[in-house]
């Protein structure tokens, strides 16, 4: 026969087991799910999308993932600004407005921001600013890069065929297929200088884990930063996500979320007439 004490102890926990069920917990998200590398991607001014990977993130966040973020929406060079906007700032409008960035809808990533603030979680910025990128679409991808760089992925080389090729496609289709031929080589190099330099700057965080937040075209496993994550050793382990409003093509990202396209003015307009 079970003891009275045992027998309390067990209805103990039957009863609070049923109590926990009228409180909703954090859905938990096992340590070995998370990568070294998470990159997040999105459609810039898509709402649902950007709620969608914010949740994402938070689920693990709250079950004790610490990743630094890198960010596309802040440039390089704006490192030592943002840190020190990080220290004195205790919200995220704060943050926003020291760094004045004019090209992007700041509420979108409100909450990605703050949800770095609020558990002390570095943030990284990561894009190529537009003078940089104007001296790559002269000069070539090396010019951004110093030497030890140069070399280490092999820049002083041409670029791999199937990544010049990939975002070609990519640049003329999101161009309504009116850009100048003239124009395309240099807009390649400019996009492939960001790549880099983001997986350059994901790596310099080792061995912290981070998690990239970028535009899908970024996160595509086949012509984007885990292409050039993958570049050099040590390898690390990643995972891409794409948040998007069509198809995606076989390979390019490990997971989609679908979400619903935006209504926005026929972005071809601005090419038609010229």
């Amino acid at each position: 026969m079970m003891k009275s004490s045992t027998l309390g102890l067990l209805l103990a926990g039957v009863v609070l087991a049923g109590c926990g069920s009228f409180k909703k917990k954090p859905e938990p998200v096992a340590a070995s799910a998370n990568p070294q590398v998470l990159l997040l991607g999105e459609v810039h001014d898509n709402p649902q999308g950007h709620k969608l990977r914010y949740e994402e993130l938070r689920k693990r966040v709250a079950a004790g993932w610490r990743p630094a973020i890198a960010m596309e929406q802040f440039d390089r060079e704006q490192q030592a600004l943002l840190d020190e906007a990080q220290k004195s700032c205790l919200d995220a409008n704060c943050l926003i407005r020291v760094m004045k960035g004019p090209r992007w809808d700041w509420q979108l990533y409100h909450p990605v921001i703050e949800l770095a603030l609020n558990n002390k979680l570095p943030l990284i910025a990561a894009n190529l600013s537009r003078g940089d990128a104007s001296k790559v679409v002269r000069d070539g991808v090396a010019s951004s890069f110093d030497a030890p760089t140069v070399a280490a992925y092999r820049l002083n080389e041409a670029l791999p065929a199937d990544i010049v090729q990939g975002q070609e496609a990519e640049i003329r289709t999101g161009h309504c297929n009116m850009l100048p031929d003239s124009m395309v080589p240099g807009m390649v190099n400019a996009q492939v200088a960001r790549d880099i330099w983001m997986a350059k700057l994901v790596r310099a965080q080792s061995p912290r884990d981070v998690v990239l937040i970028a535009g899908n075209g970024h996160v595509r496993r086949d012509i984007g930063v885990p292409r050039w994550l993958d570049a050099i050793q040590p390898k690390l382990t990643w995972t891409s996500i794409a948040y998007a409003e069509g198809k995606a093509g076989d390979g390019q990202f490990d997971q989609v979320r679908k979400v619903d396209a935006v209504q926005r003015p026929d972005p071809c307009a601005k090419f038609k007439g010229k």
